[in-house]
Protein backbone atom coordinates (compact mmCIF):
# COMPACT_ATOMS: atom_id res chain seq x y z
CA UNK A 1 0.00 0.00 0.00
CA UNK A 2 1.25 3.36 -1.15
CA UNK A 3 1.34 5.73 1.53
CA UNK A 4 3.03 8.74 0.60
CA UNK A 5 2.41 12.34 1.16
CA UNK A 6 0.22 13.89 -1.88
CA UNK A 7 2.10 16.46 -4.29
CA UNK A 8 0.99 19.87 -3.84
CA UNK A 9 -1.98 21.01 -5.75
CA UNK A 10 0.01 24.09 -6.96
CA UNK A 11 1.90 22.30 -8.63
CA UNK A 12 -0.81 20.20 -10.35
CA UNK A 13 -2.46 23.11 -11.60
CA UNK A 14 1.54 24.98 -12.62
CA UNK A 15 2.04 21.40 -14.91
CA UNK A 16 -1.24 21.43 -16.24
CA UNK A 17 -1.94 25.00 -17.39
CA UNK A 18 1.97 24.31 -18.85
CA UNK A 19 0.58 21.16 -20.83
CA UNK A 20 -2.45 23.31 -22.10
CA UNK A 21 -0.30 26.14 -23.32
CA UNK A 22 2.33 23.97 -24.96
CA UNK A 23 -0.77 22.02 -26.91
CA UNK A 24 -2.20 25.56 -27.94
CA UNK A 25 0.90 26.55 -29.13
CA UNK A 26 1.52 23.45 -31.34
CA UNK A 27 -1.52 23.43 -32.66
CA UNK A 28 -0.80 27.20 -33.80
CA UNK A 29 2.11 26.44 -35.81
CA UNK A 30 2.09 25.83 -39.07
CA UNK A 31 3.56 22.19 -40.33
CA UNK A 32 7.20 22.26 -42.01
CA UNK A 33 7.68 25.65 -40.84
CA UNK A 34 9.80 27.64 -38.13
CA UNK A 35 7.49 28.96 -35.66
CA UNK A 36 9.41 32.51 -35.62
CA UNK A 37 9.38 33.16 -39.44
CA UNK A 38 12.08 33.30 -40.24
CA UNK A 39 15.43 31.44 -40.62
CA UNK A 40 17.96 31.66 -37.79
CA UNK A 41 21.65 32.11 -38.48
CA UNK A 42 24.05 29.28 -36.71
CA UNK A 43 24.96 31.03 -33.32
CA UNK A 44 22.44 33.99 -33.59
CA UNK A 45 19.87 34.21 -30.66
CA UNK A 46 16.14 33.48 -32.20
CA UNK A 47 13.50 36.57 -32.56
CA UNK A 48 10.56 35.98 -29.09
CA UNK A 49 8.05 34.09 -30.52
CA UNK A 50 5.69 36.04 -32.25
CA UNK A 51 2.76 35.43 -29.47
CA UNK A 52 4.54 36.51 -26.61
CA UNK A 53 5.79 39.48 -29.18
CA UNK A 54 2.25 40.38 -29.84
CA UNK A 55 1.09 40.40 -26.68
CA UNK A 56 4.10 42.50 -25.15
CA UNK A 57 3.60 45.08 -27.71
CA UNK A 58 -0.38 45.20 -26.15
CA UNK A 59 0.98 46.22 -23.13
CA UNK A 60 -1.62 43.26 -21.93
CA UNK A 61 -1.35 41.26 -18.47
CA UNK A 62 0.76 37.64 -18.25
CA UNK A 63 -2.18 36.28 -18.50
CA UNK A 64 -2.36 36.95 -21.91
CA UNK A 65 0.53 34.72 -23.17
CA UNK A 66 -0.72 32.24 -25.22
CA UNK A 67 1.41 29.90 -25.94
CA UNK A 68 4.83 28.45 -24.61
CA UNK A 69 7.65 27.87 -27.14
CA UNK A 70 7.47 24.27 -28.59
CA UNK A 71 10.23 22.16 -27.57
CA UNK A 72 13.76 22.34 -29.12
CA UNK A 73 13.74 26.30 -28.93
CA UNK A 74 16.69 26.56 -27.18
CA UNK A 75 17.79 29.57 -25.14
CA UNK A 76 15.30 31.93 -27.16
CA UNK A 77 11.94 30.05 -25.44
CA UNK A 78 13.47 30.51 -22.07
CA UNK A 79 11.66 33.87 -21.40
CA UNK A 80 8.66 32.55 -22.03
CA UNK A 81 8.50 30.04 -20.26
CA UNK A 82 9.67 32.34 -16.84
CA UNK A 83 6.60 34.33 -17.80
CA UNK A 84 4.33 31.60 -17.83
CA UNK A 85 5.43 30.17 -14.31
CA UNK A 86 5.25 33.58 -12.84
CA UNK A 87 1.69 34.12 -14.45
CA UNK A 88 0.31 30.87 -13.02
CA UNK A 89 1.86 31.08 -9.83
CA UNK A 90 1.80 34.24 -8.48
CA UNK A 91 5.13 35.80 -5.98
CA UNK A 92 4.20 35.26 -2.82
CA UNK A 93 7.87 35.37 -0.63
CA UNK A 94 10.10 38.54 0.43
CA UNK A 95 12.20 39.38 -2.71
CA UNK A 96 15.40 38.44 -0.21
CA UNK A 97 14.27 35.35 0.78
CA UNK A 98 12.89 34.27 -3.43
CA UNK A 99 16.49 35.07 -4.42
CA UNK A 100 17.99 32.88 -1.79
CA UNK A 101 15.77 29.94 -2.73
CA UNK A 102 16.69 30.67 -6.52
CA UNK A 103 20.22 30.42 -6.04
CA UNK A 104 20.23 27.52 -3.35
CA UNK A 105 17.32 25.37 -5.78
CA UNK A 106 19.50 26.19 -8.95
CA UNK A 107 22.81 25.18 -7.00
CA UNK A 108 21.13 21.61 -5.75
CA UNK A 109 19.20 21.38 -8.96
CA UNK A 110 22.92 21.31 -10.76
CA UNK A 111 24.12 19.28 -8.21
CA UNK A 112 21.67 16.55 -9.00
CA UNK A 113 22.01 16.77 -12.87
CA UNK A 114 25.50 16.91 -13.54
CA UNK A 115 27.24 15.49 -9.97
CA UNK A 116 29.07 18.39 -9.46
CA UNK A 117 28.72 20.02 -6.22
CA UNK A 118 27.42 17.15 -4.35
CA UNK A 119 29.57 17.55 -1.65
CA UNK A 120 28.00 21.51 -0.75
CA UNK A 121 24.80 19.57 0.46
CA UNK A 122 25.50 17.02 2.44
CA UNK A 123 21.98 16.88 4.30
CA UNK A 124 20.38 16.35 1.04
CA UNK A 125 23.14 14.08 -1.22
CA UNK A 126 24.56 11.17 0.43
CA UNK A 127 27.75 9.34 0.44
CA UNK A 128 26.15 6.78 -1.76
CA UNK A 129 25.18 9.90 -4.49
CA UNK A 130 28.50 11.21 -4.30
CA UNK A 131 30.00 8.40 -6.29
CA UNK A 132 27.67 8.28 -8.87
CA UNK A 133 28.57 9.13 -12.62
CA UNK A 134 27.05 12.57 -13.47
CA UNK A 135 23.95 11.64 -15.36
CA UNK A 136 22.82 15.10 -17.46
CA UNK A 137 25.35 16.91 -19.85
CA UNK A 138 24.37 19.96 -22.03
CA UNK A 139 22.76 21.00 -18.55
CA UNK A 140 20.94 24.24 -19.07
CA UNK A 141 17.82 26.35 -16.57
CA UNK A 142 15.36 27.37 -18.81
CA UNK A 143 13.56 29.32 -15.64
CA UNK A 144 12.75 28.95 -11.87
CA UNK A 145 10.61 30.40 -9.05
CA UNK A 146 10.54 30.61 -5.55
CA UNK A 147 6.82 30.23 -3.91
CA UNK A 148 5.72 29.04 -0.22
CA UNK A 149 4.51 25.62 0.07
CA UNK A 150 1.81 24.79 1.80
CA UNK A 151 2.36 27.84 5.00
CA UNK A 152 4.28 27.14 7.57
CA UNK A 153 8.15 28.22 7.09
CA UNK A 154 7.86 26.22 3.61
CA UNK A 155 9.12 26.95 0.48
CA UNK A 156 9.61 25.22 -2.79
CA UNK A 157 11.58 25.99 -6.01
CA UNK A 158 9.88 25.08 -9.14
CA UNK A 159 12.63 24.58 -11.57
CA UNK A 160 12.13 24.10 -15.64
CA UNK A 161 15.49 22.79 -17.41
CA UNK A 162 17.09 21.04 -20.30
CA UNK A 163 19.71 18.22 -20.42
CA UNK A 164 21.07 15.55 -22.18
CA UNK A 165 20.87 12.05 -20.49
CA UNK A 166 23.49 9.28 -20.52
CA UNK A 167 22.48 8.08 -23.64
CA UNK A 168 22.68 11.15 -25.35
CA UNK A 169 19.09 12.28 -25.68
CA UNK A 170 18.53 15.86 -25.27
CA UNK A 171 15.21 17.17 -23.55
CA UNK A 172 13.65 20.23 -22.40
CA UNK A 173 10.97 21.27 -20.55
CA UNK A 174 11.94 18.82 -17.72
CA UNK A 175 10.32 19.82 -14.28
CA UNK A 176 12.21 19.24 -10.51
CA UNK A 177 10.95 20.64 -7.33
CA UNK A 178 13.47 21.43 -4.51
CA UNK A 179 11.90 22.05 -0.71
CA UNK A 180 12.90 24.15 2.15
CA UNK A 181 12.30 24.92 5.24
CA UNK A 182 12.89 28.11 7.38
CA UNK A 183 15.14 27.73 9.84
CA UNK A 184 17.47 29.93 12.45
CA UNK A 185 21.10 29.34 12.54
CA UNK A 186 23.30 31.21 14.92
CA UNK A 187 20.67 33.40 15.74
CA UNK A 188 19.83 34.27 11.70
CA UNK A 189 17.25 33.18 9.60
CA UNK A 190 18.21 30.98 6.63
CA UNK A 191 16.48 28.40 4.32
CA UNK A 192 17.36 24.46 4.61
CA UNK A 193 16.77 22.08 1.63
CA UNK A 194 14.26 19.35 2.74
CA UNK A 195 15.72 15.44 1.23
CA UNK A 196 14.17 14.18 -1.61
CA UNK A 197 11.73 11.79 0.18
Amino acid sequence: MNTSTPRSPRILVIATVLLAVCGLGLLAVPHGREPSGSPKAPGSSAPVPRSLAASTAKGSAANDVSALPPHGEGVAGDRAIQEALEAAWPADLPPGDARQLLAMGRSLLRADATGAGHGRWPTVFTAEGRALAPAFARFRIQAAIARRDNGGGRAVVHLVWAGADRGGTYTDGRITDWRFTHTTRKGSPTWTPLPRT
